[in-house]
């Protein structure tokens, strides 16, 4: 046995930063994601039961339209209830009622997840390619087997992640369940 040379820890290093690159970019994308969606929606209440919005004031705003181009739902409160409202200048400059406009696709299925996933899945095939050209010039069994614990975390998420850039929604929800 002749140890594990320097090009199998810096491969199996290296693998391993990839993986964390990658899940690190994907934990930062989805936490940038929810703190806009919250901050869009600050104050308001979501009532699912009803598909509607409550503003902080207490009135409604309902589902006006469903845009397929952009895939967003609107949701609009009436003018005679946000021009009367004492809250109006600090909630809307809008003379049409104040509007909340929310994604139809979750995050890891809308255009900036699908972007965040992608580059995230490239991130740990190159840290596959990595360790299997690195595999495929080191055959001792102590070096097969730190690259195989290195593909192994990579090995795991990987599908996973793949998948959800693969199987993304290509088409408009059938129905207004769908849409939440």
């Amino acid at each position: 046995m002749s140890g594990i040379s320097i090009e199998v820890a810096a491969a199996c290093a290296y693998a391993v930063l990839l993986l964390g690159a990658a899940l690190g970019l994907d934990a930062m994308a989805r936490h940038s994601n929810r703190r806009s969606g919250r901050y869009r929606t600050a104050g308001f209440e979501f009532k699912p039961e009803h598909d509607l919005w409550i503003c902080p004031e207490g009135q409604e705003l309902k589902r006006r339209s469903i845009d397929p181009q952009q895939r967003v739902v609107r949701y609009r409160a009436s003018p005679q209830t946000c021009n009367a409202c004492p809250a109006k200048d600090g909630c809307t400059d809008s003379h049409e009622g104040r509007e909340l406009v929310q994604p139809v696709d979750s995050w890891p299925h809308s255009e900036a997840g699908r972007f965040h996933r992608g580059i995230s899945v490239v991130l740990m095939a190159l840290a596959i390619l990595v360790i299997v050209i690195v595999a495929v010039r080191h055959h001792e069994p102590e070096e097969l087997l730190m690259l195989a614990l290195a593909l192994l975390p990579v090995a795991i998420v990987f599908p996973r992640m793949l998948a959800t850039v693969l199987h993304t929604p290509s088409g408009f929800p059938a129905s207004p369940a769908d849409l939440r």
